[in-house]
C-alpha cells in the first residue's frame, strides 16, 4: 500500500483511557507555531534528551517547511487546537537499511498515563507496515524506563544496551538503548504451501 493510501485515513480521532478525546493527524505546515509551543511545554529536563534543539524556531520551521513525509511521518495527536503529543515514523528510502524504519513519540506531561504515546505508536507500526517496512527500531536514553516499557509491551525487544555511550545537551553521559521489532508476521515467513 503506498503513503499517500494510508494518510487518507488520517485525521482519525480517538478516545483516551479518561475519555478524552484526541484527533489524530500528520504534521502540516501551517503547525509551525503550535509545534514550536509543543516542544516548549515540554520540561527542559526532558528536553535534554531530543536530539535536535527544538526550542529553536528555525528548527520546527525547517521540519514543517520543508516536510518529506516518505522520509520523517510526524502524526501529531490534537486536543483543543494544541499539539499534545507527537509519533514519528523515519525512514532511508535507499540503501542497506531501506527496510528498517525508526520511531520516536513525545507526549506532553499532563497527558501521559492515559494510553496517548501507544495509540499513537500504533498507528506509525500500521503505517510502516503498509509502506512495506520489515522491521523497526526506537532509540532511548537509559533513563527513559516508563517509555522503554510501553515499547516493550507493543512487543519491542531490547537490541542494544550501550553504556554511557550517548551525551544530551548538556554534555552529560546517559546509557544507549536500542530496541526493535520485526513487522513481518510468521504467515510471511511461511511462504506459500507452507
Amino acid at each position: 500500500m503506498s503513503l499517500e493510501l494510508e494518510l487518507q485515513r488520517f485525521p482519525k480521532e480517538i478516545k483516551l483511557k479518561d475519555a478524552t478525546r484526541v484527533t489524530l493527524r500528520p504534521l502540516e505546515k501551517a503547525d509551525e507555531k503550535i509545534f514550536h509551543e509543543f516542544f516548549l511545554a515540554i520540561p527542559e529536563p526532558e528536553r535534554m534528551f531530543i536530539k535536535h534543539r527544538v526550542t529553536d524556531v528555525a528548527v520546527i520551521r525547517d521540519w514543517c517547511q520543508d516536510m518529506d513525509l516518505g522520509r520523517n511521518l510526524p502524526l501529531l495527536a490534537v486536543a483543543g487546537g494544541k499539539i499534545i503529543a507527537a509519533a514519528t515514523l523515519h525512514q532511508q528510502l535507499g540503501g542497506w537499511r531501506r527496510h528498517i524504519g525508526r520511531v520516536s513519540v513525545l507526549a506532553h506531561p499532563q497527558f501521559r498515563g492515559r494510553g496517548l504515546a501507544k495509540a499513537l505508536v500504533t498507528e506509525i507500526l500500521a503505517i510502516a507496515r503498509s509502506v512495506g517496512l520489515e522491521q523497526v527500531e526506537a532509540e532511548f536514553i537509559g533513563e527513559q524506563e516508563a517509555a522503554i516499557k510501553m515499547f516493550a509491551l507493543l512487543g519491542f525487544s531490547n537490541l542494544l544496551r550501550l553504556d554511557n555511550y550517548v551525551k544530551d545537551m548538556q554534555a552529560i553521559s546517559h546509557d544507549y538503548v536500542l530496541m526493535g521489532l520485526n513487522l513481518k508476521v510468521d504467515e510471511e515467513y511461511a511462504g506459500v504451501g507452507g
